[in-house]
């Protein structure tokens, strides 16, 4: 008989109701808590953890009074979420545009498209907008997998450096867009104003880009980094070690709306910023240096041309520039025929010295004591005997009516007396003294893709090569190397290293390091060089080769060079060989000043500027031997450099010269 609704089969019948349930529950978390435990954690794991890297900015490049050559700057790369977005924010999308400098209809595409066929290429993969907020420093980075709610514009997250980051695929096979790029160079004062729009699932990531202030000053020196701040050239690249600086990061978790929960950051590494380099190059002289190559090209509209300034007591050097050259701020706009122009020919390209090498072979024999500067030579000779056979001997474009001394030969530039004297040297004397120089060899200069130039050893060289290498031919040279290798007198006999980088500062401007004067070798003695400095002061005079390098009041001592250029010729019955052209030379002048104590040193090489000079010739005292002068003269008052020595002193000088 029933008791009211309280049966015992009702009661049964809910017990087993109630104990099911309950064993459903055991079950389920018997489930979770062990047969699926690590799968569920791994999976919870992901959904919460979060990777986040702090951006370090690249240390700035400097010159040696601390302007700036090369820094970064913090710019916005700005992003949106379409899954996040909100309707009514799309009266907001003309005013957004309008800042960012972008068209209405690519960011209403933007906004508006959720979804992307899966089979589409150039996406984005799925696992970078899974789990993680990376920001690298070459360019943003994931965005996370959902953007919160509250992200309305102001909030800086990581964002992608592909243009969008998809899901996984839906059921349909379509892939959700977590984020797609509106603008990757949005400055910092217009991002504050984009976060005054408010709209939500718009959101940019802080990223540093590079920014050379002086556009083309030095470019071939400084180098660039590329859009993915990676270092491509020039100090950029050698010196990457200090100026890349170290990425932070912290490992943390984040709840349902991408928040970061504090209380569960596990690790954290700050970020280290990088070391800022200062250079030797002085932007002063350095421009005045460019000024002067603009106003050659002007002139000449020569294939290109070098001038390098140096400290000829420490090697570095205070100016190199190269004409042509380029916009290190656009240096990815270059047409494919104009990247030439990113080539520091001072380094990467050889020429064939001319007269400036003479230099070597009067030094040498006159360091060996072979010569004096009163030794003389016929050079009215059309033939010389030597190591039993008849040389030929080139020619000299003046003719002379007496022996010229060795002091003559240099003043004169005789091609006949320079092959004599390195006779006197003989074939492996004067090729281990062009060797001493820095001749076939890199100077060690970090940057400009150095090449050795061409110095053949003594067993390769032909019956010519005796007569013709002392006058600069049958070997070829670097304008670094004929810097370098005048820089051997001027230094009182020593090989110096041309350097660039002065020192390396950290982010806090502590010193790291600082770089001192390098002496590779001594090649000549001191007294040697002090005879070549008083010599080499006759070419720059009224009795020399290059009066138009003189600087009133300053004691000169150079080089010129005229250096005809080997070109093809097609011959009659087919094929080319090449030949020395009379229309096509390398002029340069290479010297320094005072003569008595060097504080400057000049180099000047001006290639193929034949066209546009008087009588169709570019001599070295005509087109290079005036730039010196004009450089010196702007020089003097900005590097202070003293005027000539004393009477006595320079009676001594003059002495020193009697060798």
């Amino acid at each position: 008989m029933s008791k009211g609704f309280t049966t015992s089969y009702r009661i049964a019948l809910l017990a087993s109701v109630v104990i099911a349930l309950f064993a459903a529950v055991e079950a389920r978390l018997v489930w979770l808590h062990v047969v699926n435990r690590d799968d569920l954690l791994r999976s919870v794991d992901e959904a919460r953890r979060q990777l986040i890297v702090d951006n370090a900015r690249r240390g700035d490049i400097l010159d040696r009074n601390g302007a700036l050559l090369a820094t970064s700057r913090s710019i916005i790369v700005l992003g949106v979420d379409p899954q996040f977005v909100r309707i009514e924010d799309r009266a907001k999308l003309p005013q957004l545009a309008a800042l960012i400098g972008a068209s209405l209809p690519d960011v209403e595409r933007a906004y508006l498209t959720k979804t992307r066929p899966a089979s589409e290429k150039g996406e984005a993969p799925a696992s970078s907008a899974r789990g993680e907020m990376v920001i690298t420093l070459s360019a943003p980075a994931s965005a996370p997998a959902a953007a919160p709610d509250a992200q309305a514009a102001g909030d800086i997250d990581a964002a992608p450096k592909d243009e969008t980051v998809l899901d996984d695929p839906d059921r349909d096979g379509n892939r959700p867009i977590r984020w797609a790029k509106l603008s990757d160079n949005v400055p910092e004062s217009v991002y504050s104003q984009v976060q005054k729009l408010g709209i939500r699932g718009v959101y940019g990531s802080r990223v540093y880009r590079r920014d050379y202030p002086h556009n083309e000053m030095a470019a071939h020196i400084i180098g660039y980094v590329d859009r993915q701040e990676r270092p491509v050239a020039g100090m950029e690249h050698y010196a990457d070690f200090y100026l890349r600086g170290e990425n932070g990061w912290l490992e943390s978790e984040k709840d349902g709306k991408s928040h970061e929960l504090a209380q569960f950051r596990t690790r954290e590494v700050p970020a280290v910023d990088g070391f800022s380099v200062s250079l030797s190059i002085d932007s002063t002289v350095q421009r005045i240096v460019e000024d002067e190559l603009a106003k050659i090209a002007q002139q000449y509209e020569p294939e290109k041309a070098t001038i390098i300034v140096s400290d000829p007591q420490t090697g570095f050097v205070l100016a190199l520039a190269n004409y042509p050259s380029f916009d290190l701020n656009s240096f990815n706009k270059l047409p494919r025929g104009e990247q030439g122009r990113m080539r520091n020919i001072a380094l990467a390209d050889e020429y064939e010295p001319g007269s400036v090498f003479k230099i070597v072979a009067i030094s040498g024999a006159l360091n060996d004591g072979l010569v004096t500067t009163r030794t003389e030579f016929d050079c009215t000779l059309e033939k010389v005997d030597y190591n039993g056979l008849t040389r030929s001997l080139p020619r000299d474009d003046d003719r002379y009516d007496h022996h010229l001394s060795v002091a003559e030969i240099i003043a004169h530039s005789s091609n006949k007396g320079a092959a004599q004297v390195a006779m006197r040297l003989g074939d492996r004397r004067f090729y281990e003294y062009a060797r001493e120089f820095g001749f076939g060899q890199r100077t060690g200069f970090p940057v400009g893709g150095e090449v050795t130039g061409n110095l053949k050893a003594p067993e390769k060289w032909d019956s010519m090569t005796i007569t013709r290498m002392p006058m600069g031919q049958s070997v070829t040279a670097t304008a670094m190397q004929m810097q370098q290798a005048m820089g051997v007198i001027a230094s009182g006999g020593l090989l110096l290293r041309p350097q660039i980088i002065s020192e390396v500062r950290d982010s806090h401007g502590e010193l790291v390091y600082r770089f001192g004067r390098i002496a590779e070798r001594r090649v000549v003695s001191e007294q040697t060089a002090r005879t070549m400095a008083h010599l080499l002061t006759a070419v720059a005079s009224s009795q020399g080769t290059a009066p138009e390098a003189a600087i009133p009041g300053f004691e000169v001592a150079g080089k010129t060079g005229t250096a005809q250029k080997l070109m093809p010729v097609a011959l009659p019955a087919g094929g080319t060989v090449m030949r020395y052209a009379d229309r096509h030379d390398v002029a340069s002048f290479v010297g320094f000043f005072p003569a008595s104590n060097p504080q400057v040193s000049i180099a000047v090489i001006i290639d193929d500027a034949d066209a546009r000079c008087p009588g169709g010739r570019a001599w070295g005292h005509t087109v290079a031997a005036p730039v010196f002068k004009r450089l010196g003269e702007r020089l003097i008052p900005y590097l202070g450099t003293r005027p000539r020595i004393e009477n006595e002193t320079r009676q001594a000088f003059a002495m020193g010269g009697s060798q």
